[in-house]
């Protein structure tokens, strides 16, 4: 009885690794280009999951139809990877987890979000950052919520609004908002946005 357990279960390990093998991508089976741009991978590509073989092969293949702009800006990007700790590359990786795990139309939401700021001139990018590092971890998240529950066209209309008042009908607005209760936090919003 013991032995046709230990039989089953090495059938299953084997099985098992046969399985892991064959979705494995063999170093000698990459094309030269290939191997040359995952050069840095090369002594521990045995040890990667498949499924990061796979992603970086991809990412090959991305790579050989990106301009040399494209190409600049990605080792830049790779470069400053490099510098940072690996519990703040564990971070990012997680944060894009969490990215990747979103429905498709957040996803899109937040690339219009970031496309929208890094079009932004550098004084104003700074600003918003100051602005956004100052706040307590519970305003972020108030924001973060009054965000959501406002429809895209809202969002426009507000964003378009703020950008055509003047610094002191900002400041006024900003004063106004912070002394208000909800309910006349909502009436401010209706009133900014009549349907």
């Amino acid at each position: 009885m013991i032995s046709h357990r230990l039989f089953c279960m090495l059938v299953l390990l084997c099985v098992s690794l046969v399985s892991q093998a064959a979705t494995s991508i063999n170093w000698d089976s990459l094309s030269a280009q290939e191997q040359q741009v995952l050069q840095p991978f090369a002594d521990k590509w045995p040890q990667l999951p498949p499924e990061r073989q796979s992603r970086l092969r991809e990412g090959v293949q991305r790579w050989q139809q990106m301009t040399p702009e494209q190409r600049a800006q990605a080792k830049q990007r790779f470069a400053r990877w490099q510098q940072l700790s690996p519990q703040q590359q564990q971070q990012l990786r997680e944060r894009f987890e969490k990215f990747r795990q979103l429905p498709p139309e957040e996803r899109r939401a937040m690339r219009e979000r970031f496309r929208w700021f890094q079009n932004l001139p550098a004084e104003k990018r700074q600003a918003l950052r100051k602005r956004w590092q100052a706040m307590t971890p519970e305003q972020r998240q108030a924001w973060r919520e009054k965000r959501q529950g406002m429809s895209t066209e809202d969002k426009a209309i507000l964003r378009e609004q703020w950008q055509n008042a003047t610094p002191e009908e900002r400041q006024r607005l900003r004063e106004q908002w912070r002394k208000a209760m909800p309910e006349q936090r909502q009436q401010m919003r209706q009133h900014s946005n009549p349907r």
